[in-house]
C-alpha cells in the first residue's frame, strides 16, 4: 500500500520529501566511498530527514504528513511563524489585530524614551466612518495641572486612595511570569501608580518592590480560599491589610470571557504558582463562572462590606464586563436600598483580555467598553451615586487620547494591560496561553524569563505611563480644560454619515442627576429600571 502510494497519482511529486533525502543518502554514500570519506559527514543532516520522511509515510494520525512526507511539516512551521511574518513583512502600519503596528510602536517608543512624534500627518482616513476626534478649544489652558489624581473611597471607607489616571490592569501571576510581575510592580513604584494583581492571588512578587497594589478577588478566591475553594475571611483579612494593598476588587467578569471563569493550563501551574493560588500543582487551575460567596446584588454588597471591614477600611470595588444592562441598575438599587455603597467600579470591555479564551466568547459575548460605560455611568448619575462612586475603564488603552475619550464617557481613570505588556517587550506573538512566550512575559519558564531584565523593563513601564499621561495633559490643555474630569460627551465626535460628524452627546444621552429615582419613565432606561431588583440578578418582568 505504501509502495503503491509512492508511485501512484503523482506519487513522485507528492513524495519529494522522501525521494530527495533517499537520493541524497545514496549519493553521499557513493561520494564517501569513491571520492572522499569527508562526504559521510553530510549524512548527519540527511539521514534524520529521511528517517522523518519514513516515519511520516507510516504514521496514521495526519493525512497531510502521510501523503506529503517531510514537506507537509513546513505547513506547521509557517503556521507557527505566521504572527511574526505577518507583523514584520505583510502587515501595513495600520493593520494587525488586536493592536496595529502604529499602536505598538507608540508604546515601544514611549517605554524607551525615544521620539514618539509622527511625521507627515496622520495615516488615518479622517473621512472613514471609524474616524473619531476630540474637539479642541480656540482658547487652550496651559495652566492646567500636569498631574491630577482621583480620590477613591466613600464615607464608608476609612482609608481612601489617590489613584493615578493610568494604572496596570489585572494580569495574574501565572498568566505572567514572576519577572514580568516584578518589573510591573517596580515600574508602578517608580511612577507612583497602582498594579492590579489579577485574580491569581497576591504573590510575593507583587510585594517585593513596594509598588501600590490592588488585590483582585475572583470567583476562585485564589490566595484567600479554604480547602474547598470557598472564600476564607481569615486569609483575606491577613493579606489585605498589607501596607502595599491599597484597594481590593471583586472580579465579576472580564472582557475576554465574561461569565466563563478562568483557566490556567496545567503546564503553567508550577509549584510556586500553586502555592500562591492555594491549588494543586501541575493541574489545570479553574475559577468557576460565578461566585459562591453571593448570588444577588444585595449579597454582593454585603460581601463587599465584609471585605472592606476585613481589609481595615480600604476601598472595595467591582470589575465587570457589562452584559445585561438591568443587572447594573439592580446593583444601584441594592446600594440605595441597603445603604452599602461600593467605592469604585471598573468597566472592562468585551474586546479586552491578555490571556487565552474561547473564541466565541472573545468575539461575541460581552458589550464593548463604551456601551458598558454608557450604562454604568448613567446608572450612577440617575441614582445620585456618581459623585460618591468612581468609575474606571479598561479596554485597549494605550494612549492619552484613549484615556481622554473614556473620560468623556464618564471614566475617572483607566487601566491598561496589553499596553503595559508591550512596554515590557511583548511582540504580540499570540502565545500567551502556551508557556512559550518568546519575550519571557507570559511564561514561567526560567530560560525564557532570563531575557526579561527586571530593573531595565521596570523603568520602561514607568516611562510609558509617564509619557502617556504627558500626552493626556497635552490634550487637556488643547481642549481648554482643567483636568480629565472636565471631558464630556460633547468633546468626542464621530461620523454619522458622509456629511455629518456628531458629538457623542447626541449618541448617548446622559440622564439628569437623580432622575431615575423620581422620573424613571422619562429616561431611556425605564425598561431596565423596571427589570432591576436588588435581590436578584434575574430580570423582573
Amino acid at each position: 500500500m505504501v509502495v503503491r502510494g509512492l508511485f501512484a497519482d503523482k506519487g513522485l511529486e507528492r513524495n519529494l520529501g522522501f525521494w530527495i533525502p533517499l537520493l541524497l543518502v545514496i549519493l553521499i554514500a557513493a561520494l564517501g566511498h569513491w571520492v572522499a570519506k569527508a562526504f559521510f559527514w553530510a549524512l548527519i543532516v540527511v539521514v534524520p530527514l529521511l528517517a522523518i520522511a519514513i516515519w511520516d509515510l507510516f504514521q496514521d494520525r495526519h493525512s497531510l504528513r502521510r501523503n506529503y512526507p517531510l514537506t507537509a511539516r513546513f505547513r506547521w512551521l509557517f503556521e507557527d511563524l505566521r504572527p511574526f511574518l505577518r507583523s514584520y513583512i505583510v502587515e501595513g502600519p495600520l493593520e494587525g489585530r488586536p493592536y496595529d503596528h502604529v499602536s505598538r510602536a507608540l508604546v515601544y517608543a514611549r517605554a524607551k524614551k525615544q521620539e514618539d512624534a509622527h511625521p507627515f500627518g496622520t495615516e488615518l482616513d479622517v473621512y472613514s466612518e471609524e474616524y473619531e476626534a476630540l474637539c479642541h478649544s480656540i482658547n487652550p489652558n496651559p495652566r492646567a495641572p500636569k498631574r491630577t489624581r482621583v480620590k477613591v473611597g466613600t464615607d464608608q471607607c476609612s482609608k481612601p486612595y489617590e489613584a493615578a489616571r493610568l494604572n496596570i490592569s489585572a494580569m495574574s501571576f501565572g498568566a505572567l511570569g514572576n519577572h514580568a510581575i516584578e518589573a510591573l510592580n517596580m515600574g508602578a513604584k517608580i511612577g507612583d501608580f497602582y498594579h492590579d494583581t489579577g485574580e491569581g492571588g497576591l504573590s510575593p512578587y507583587h510585594l517585593k518592590h513596594g509598588g501600590d497594589v490592588v488585590w483582585e478577588i475572583g470567583s476562585g478566591y485564589f490566595g484567600a480560599r479554604d480547602k474547598d475553594g470557598n472564600f476564607d475571611p481569615g486569609a483575606f483579612g491577613e493579606k489585605s491589610q498589607h501596607d502595599q494593598v491599597k484597594m481590593t476588587e471583586i472580579k465579576l467578569s472580564q472582557g475576554a470571557k465574561p461569565g466563563h471563569g478562568g483557566l490556567l493550563p496545567a503546564a503553567k501551574v508550577t509549584e510556586e504558582i500553586a502555592s500562591t493560588r492555594q491549588v494543586p500543582a501541575h493541574q489545570d487551575c479553574l475559577s468557576p463562572p460565578g461566585h459562591s460567596a453571593f448570588s444577588t446584588p444585595r449579597e454582593m454588597l454585603e460581601f463587599a462590606a465584609k471585605m472592606r471591614e476585613l481589609s481595615g477600611g480600604k476601598p472595595v470595588g467591582i470589575k465587570l464586563c457589562v452584559g445585561m444592562p438591568h443587572e447594573v441598575f439592580a446593583i444601584c438599587k441594592a446600594m440605595l436600598d441597603s445603604g452599602i455603597t461600593l467605592d469604585f467600579i471598573v468597566v472592562d470591555g468585551g474586546g479586552g483580555g491578555t490571556g487565552a479564551a474561547p473564541l466565541e466568547l472573545s468575539d461575541h459575548v460581552g458589550l464593548p467598553l463604551r456601551i458598558g460605560l454608557y450604562y454604568v455611568n448613567n446608572a450612577l448619575i440617575g441614582t445620585g451615586l456618581k459623585d460618591k462612586i468612581k468609575l474606571a475603564a479598561s479596554e485597549k488603552v494605550f494612549s492619552g487620547s484613549a484615556i481622554a475619550m473614556n473620560a468623556a464617557l464618564g471614566a475617572n481613570w483607566c487601566n491598561a494591560a496589553r499596553a503595559f505588556m508591550f512596554s515590557l517587550g511583548c511582540v504580540q506573538s499570540l502565545r500567551c496561553h502556551t508557556g512559550t512566550c518568546p519575550t519571557g512575559v507570559a511564561t514561567s519558564s526560567p530560560a525564557r524569563q532570563r531575557g526579561l531584565v527586571i530593573p531595565e523593563k521596570a523603568q520602561r513601564v514607568a516611562n510609558f505611563q509617564s509619557k502617556t499621561l504627558d500626552s493626556l495633559h497635552d490634550i487637556v490643555v488643547a481642549c481648554g480644560l482643567d483636568s480629565p474630569d472636565d471631558f464630556t460627551p460633547r468633546h468626542l465626535r464621530q461620523w454619522k454619515n458622509n456629511a455629518e460628524m456628531i458629538p457623542w452627546s447626541q449618541i448617548v444621552h446622559e440622564v439628569a442627576p437623580g432622575k431615575l429615582l423620581h422620573e424613571p419613565d422619562d429616561t431611556p432606561f425605564a425598561e431596565y429600571w423596571r427589570m432591576a431588583d436588588p435581590d436578584t440578578f434575574k430580570p423582573t418582568l
